[in-house]
């Protein structure tokens, strides 16, 4: 120290001590926004997606799931954030023979909500009509985790697990005679 002026190390503790609390507030603003981003998607507020959705459901009810995803398609449309949406576009994607794009469904659901037990749930049925029975178990197991073993979603995939893959179709193609020359 020379002359009265404070050490360096006090006037650090002093700037420390005054803007601490607003760090302090502000790191705790920033945590709490980061973490919004990652919790559940909201159902759907406006009634013209849930309409769309039921009568998509009633649709598919009936086995007409191109019909019934053009309802999904326009609930989704009218509310993006609706995540009812994707998982009935989903189920109708399945119940076309398109797991693929069912689990890309499902996926995207899970983005949005990682807990969603449908969403794991139709993810896994849709691997296992793939052939990926293994990763369904994941999903099972996670789902047991969330809600248990008597839930209806978990019910549901130990059943499609229990049933297993889907039995493959062969195209024409794939199925071709050859000819075969005799002698008479």
């Amino acid at each position: 120290m020379t002359g009265g002026q404070p050490a360096l190390p006090s006037r650090l503790m002093e700037l420390l001590m005054r803007y601490y609390p607003a760090a302090l507030a502000l790191s705790a603003l920033v945590a709490v926004t980061a973490s919004v981003g990652h919790g559940a998607a909201p159902e759907s507020d406006d009634p013209r997606a849930r309409a769309l959705l039921a009568e998509g459901r009633a649709i598919l009810a009936q086995g007409d799931a191109p019909r019934a995803t053009d309802a999904f398609e326009a609930a989704l449309a009218v509310d993006p954030g609706y995540t009812g949406a994707l998982l009935a576009l989903g189920d109708a994607a399945r119940a076309e023979g398109l797991q693929g794009k069912a689990i890309h469904y499902y996926r995207e659901a899970l983005e949005r909500d990682p807990d969603n037990v449908v969403a794991l749930s139709g993810e896994g049925g849709a691997m296992v009509e793939k052939g990926a029975v293994e990763k369904a178990r994941r999903n099972l197991a996670k789902i047991e985790g969330l809600c248990g073993k008597t839930c209806a979603p978990a019910q549901e995939l130990a059943a499609t697990i229990a049933r297993g893959p889907m039995p493959r179709v062969l195209s024409a193609e794939a199925v071709q005679s050859r000819p075969v020359v005799t002698e008479n």
